[in-house]
């Protein structure tokens, strides 16, 4: 951004008729003392700038567009007066706009008509411009780690409708991936990047994965991440590297994918809903368990609830997930769930929803560690989360309808989805059969 003086100089309108013009061979030019300020960037006491107009009324009407522009080709000289190279070349970006012309890298500008290369050439006036028309201000660097700040800008619209919390998620494995990389291969350079380094990088998850008992997958997530802002930049930026030769074949192989084993009724029914057993948690933690049970929810879904969306004096008490202030994880998700036994008794205790746990993270943290630590975990592999598997379960144990079960769960079905599917009055009384 080019700074403007802390005054404005448009009062040259008000001057004398000819005060500071000059006819030259018929033309009217401005002429003018350089501003103190700008003798570090001008070497000229005085600059005669053409108005190319042999009107005087036309002269006066132009000049002082013309010293505005003479004032911003100065400041980003002055911007560019650095040893920074992204100021240098911000600021020559900015120069080669003031005089009229896209700032192109010198490879794009050799490869113009030789007119428009003699066009660049005219408009600048000394070398500073010349560098700037010409597109030859060296391209900064651009380091891993600032080429993760240009990633963030380049993806907004990926981030759009995601809440505060659900952003830092999306931010937080990139930004990982990344400090991993730089802890091993130091901020270098993208375009310095090399096959070896992302070999070195692979060598490293792969120890790591065995020393610490991970699975592949948390190792091709970094991968992922760290390819995808690479690749990202690099086009965006326009930097030509080869990033296939870099990046390619680098996934470990995926090995069984776990998944949440559910809790079974037996042990809900006597262990975790056994009066007292969830005494120990805070109100708001505990409310959020009994509404898993009988809903399926996630966590994050019942922790954005509000009192727009918990319906308890409808015909058929219900919750609505949906996008209210934060993304939804998929379009299935979006639906309404009936609120029946033990998961309405905890939304009638909690009928504003859990501004405790409001978009933030650490419910299910809190929750696993207080099952863990009252013996409240089926298996050292159950968790909070194992309740919406639980529920799904005990629905398909109940032979309810595929289509019901997917809408009640949010997911996406096989096959097109027809029709608004089952009324929430009998959904109500589906899920009041297999309901504690």
């Amino acid at each position: 951004m080019i700074h403007k003086l802390p005054h404005k100089v448009n009062h040259v309108g008000n001057m004398t008729a000819t005060k500071n013009l000059k006819l030259r061979e018929g033309k009217w030019h401005l002429r003018r003392r350089v501003p103190k300020r700008y003798h570090p960037v001008e070497v000229r006491n005085e600059v005669v700038l053409s108005l190319k107009t042999d009107s005087l009324e036309v002269a006066q009407r132009k000049m002082s567009d013309v010293w505005e522009l003479q004032i911003e080709a100065w400041e980003a000289k002055l911007a560019g007066d650095t040893s920074d190279a992204d100021r240098k070349h911000a600021a020559a970006m900015e120069l080669a706009a003031v005089r009229g012309v896209r700032y192109m890298p010198i490879r794009e500008v050799s490869d113009l008509p030789i007119e428009k290369v003699l066009e660049r050439v005219e408009a600048a006036s000394d070398h500073r411009e010349a560098v700037a028309t010409l597109g030859a201000a060296p391209a900064p660097l651009i380091t891993i780690s600032k080429a993760l700040d240009a990633y963030f800008k380049f993806v907004r619209d990926e981030t759009l409708g995601k809440s505060r919390d659900q952003l830092r998620r999306w931010r937080n494995p990139r930004k990982k991936a990344v400090k991993n990389f730089i802890h091993l291969c130091g901020d270098k350079p993208i375009i310095e990047i090399t096959r070896d380094d992302m070999l070195d990088f692979r060598e490293w998850w792969l120890e790591k994965i065995i020393e610490e008992e991970l699975t592949p997958n948390s190792g091709n997530k970094d991968l992922g991440h760290l390819g995808q802002v690479l690749q990202v930049v690099n086009d965006k930026k326009g930097l030509g590297i080869d990033l296939g030769s870099v990046l390619g074949k680098l996934k470990f192989k995926e090995g069984e994918q776990k998944t949440r084993p559910p809790f079974s009724s037996k042990w809900i029914e006597e262990r975790i809903l056994a009066p007292g057993a969830l005494d120990g948690l805070n109100n708001e933690a505990r409310c959020i368990v009994l509404a898993m049970v009988n809903t399926g929810a996630r966590p994050s879904e019942l922790t954005t609830l509000n009192e727009s969306t918990i319906c308890l004096d409808a015909d058929v008490p219900h919750i609505k997930i949906r996008p209210d202030g934060r993304q939804v994880k998929s379009p299935n998700a979006k639906r309404d769930i009936p609120l029946v036994g033990v998961s309405l008794e905890a939304m009638r205790e909690c009928p504003r929803g859990f501004p405790r746990y409001f978009d933030k993270p650490g419910v299910s943290g809190t929750i696993n560690n207080f099952l863990s630590d009252n013996d409240l975990r089926e298996t050292p592999e159950h968790s909070l989360y194992s309740l919406r598997h639980s529920f799904e379960d005990r629905l398909l144990r109940a032979n309810v309808d595929y289509r019901i079960r997917k809408d009640l769960m949010g997911q996406r079905m096989n096959g097109e989805r027809y029709g608004v599917g089952a009324m929430l009055d009998q959904e109500a009384e589906l899920i009041a059969e297999i309901a504690f």
